[in-house]
């Protein structure tokens, strides 16, 4: 059945969870930092993880953003293939949503409109919207802000089949390794694998979506992200990167399809205030 929709709703919903998303840490999250907290073993670190708490609990009582870096918005969009939108265009209705949200939440606007000649949109538009079509007539809306501290440490490297399991862990070793302390860690890391060279850096920004207490179905999958979680906390780069237990406090894997000769991987790597609000339209 034929569902249709005023756009002005998907900018009504835009705007609402670039304030939350940026307000509202995702429980999950606060929870492995908790989690972190509990059982570091360093005491430096222990300290650092009850400030980020501390932090978390601050920006709630205050009504502010968790980090001064609101991000660039970062949109997946989900449209069932039977839904109509009336009254403009998705693109447009999503920007102003963002337009809205940004400005009116007070929150830090950090896009430039030309990446050489750096001259600010002063409305943190456009946004980054990822759109596809699925069975249905609803729409799945979730709003990622993604600060630059920690999207300027994530990486893709083209591997080969070749390389297989073990080159795949050690080329996400090696990439949360290079980026030490520069996420502000605790870390969530979202891995993507197979593809091509954009889809897997899609994937990797996806898998940062998911709830980090949320394993991958195949189970194959499931037990890479555990062991790979378990190795990067062993590289002791702990909170802030002062040392201790808890580098990453999550990491999720999401593959697709590749070609015979290719194996690519994407590492996209979040900070401890990794941050996305999904809200559904009927």
């Amino acid at each position: 059945m034929i569902n249709t929709i005023d756009l002005e709703r998907v900018t009504q919903v835009v705007a609402r969870l670039c304030i939350e998303a940026n307000k509202d840490i995702p429980q999950d999250v606060a929870n492995g930092i908790c989690r972190g907290c509990k059982t570091e073993s360093n005491t430096l670190a222990k300290e650092i993880l009850g400030d980020i708490l501390a932090n978390i609990d601050a920006a709630k009582e205050l009504n502010i953003p968790i980090c001064q870096d609101t991000g660039m918005a970062v949109v997946f969009i989900e449209v069932g293939q039977d839904v109509h939108f009336i009254n403009g265009n998705l693109e447009d209705a999503v920007n102003d949503g963002v337009r809205k949200g940004y400005t009116e939440g007070l929150l830090r606007k950090s896009v430039v409109a030309d990446p050489l000649f750096r001259v600010n949109t002063n409305d943190n538009t456009p946004a980054v919207i990822h759109t596809t079509i699925v069975p249905g007539n609803s729409v799945r809306i979730t709003v990622a802000p993604k600060g630059f501290g920690s999207e300027n440490m994530s990486k893709l490297r083209m591997l080969t089949p070749a390389d297989g399991r073990e080159g795949v862990i050690n080329t996400v070793i090696e990439f949360v390794k290079s980026a030490a302390s520069n996420p502000c860690p605790p870390m969530v890391i979202g891995v993507g694998i197979g593809g091509d060279f954009e889809q897997c850096a899609l994937l990797s920004k996806k898998a940062l979506c998911r709830g980090i207490d949320v394993r991958n179905s195949n189970p194959e999958y499931a037990q890479l992200e555990v062991e790979l979680l378990q190795k990067i906390n062993e590289l002791q780069i702990g909170p802030q990167g002062f040392g201790g237990d808890t580098t990453a406090i999550g990491l999720n894997i999401e593959y697709g399809a590749t070609h015979i000769a290719g194996l690519p991987v994407a590492v996209n790597i979040g900070c401890h205030v990794t941050r996305h609000k999904t809200e559904v339209i009927k």
